[in-house]
């Protein structure tokens, strides 16, 4: 094998993993935050919120890892980032 079918199987497994974890979260059903649920959070992934440029309360949704490895997905809602700028 030549350097540049290395580098193109390499780059095609890449990919492929990359593909097959975005599948798996797409999967994943949002649960909804409510006061007092048990939360089993190891690493968080990533963390969205509404774009609105407001000072208040916006619809949130976290994506994480629990103590097993399972990708879970979190709907809360939360004080805008917004917020933190006019104090």
């Amino acid at each position: 094998m030549n350097r540049q079918s290395v580098f193109a199987a390499c780059l095609f497994a890449t990919l492929n993993i990359c593909t097959f974890s975005a599948r798996a979260e797409a999967d994943v059903t949002p649960k909804t935050y409510s006061y007092g649920t048990h939360l089993d959070i190891q690493k968080v992934v990533s963390i969205k919120e509404d774009n609105r440029i407001v000072c208040g309360p916006v619809d949130a949704q976290m994506t994480y890892l629990d103590s097993h490895g399972k990708t879970n997905v979190l709907d809360y809602r939360k004080f805008a980032d917004g917020c933190n700028e006019n104090n």
